[in-house]
């Protein structure tokens, strides 16, 4: 096996790259690294995410290996979706870029608007 190119069009780690980077993949990584939620949870938490759109976000990183699905079969039905730990070491990157934009919010909506008034 080759080693990954992320730059590679190509290259399969792209893929990765694209799932890791989008918005509600990073934002599921931020409300799991507490513990454990069920699906509900996850929708309030995640304001705006579509039920269809969380549900396609945690599939694919249950696929990737981020995300373990834990059914208890019971009536009514209780998923619950926890970080592996593959998805724990990649919630603390996460976790830091979450801190980074929380404390450069108002430097960088500041400049967008200074940008757009030009």
């Amino acid at each position: 096996m080759a080693k990954p190119d992320v730059f590679n069009v190509d290259c399969p780690s792209q893929g990765i790259l694209q799932l890791i980077g989008s918005k509600w993949s990073m934002l599921v990584l931020c409300a799991l690294r507490t513990g454990p939620r069920r699906t509900g949870e996850l929708k309030r938490r995640l304001d705006g995410v579509s039920a269809k759109m969380l549900t396609q976000t945690l599939r694919e990183l249950e696929r990737h290996g981020i995300v373990e699905r834990e059914d208890f079969a019971e009536v009514p039905p209780r998923v619950e979706y926890r970080l592996s730990a593959l998805g724990r070491s990649l919630a603390s990157l996460v976790v830091e870029i979450e801190q980074w934009v929380t404390t450069h919010y108002t430097r960088m909506t500041g400049s967008v608007r200074r940008y757009d008034a030009a």
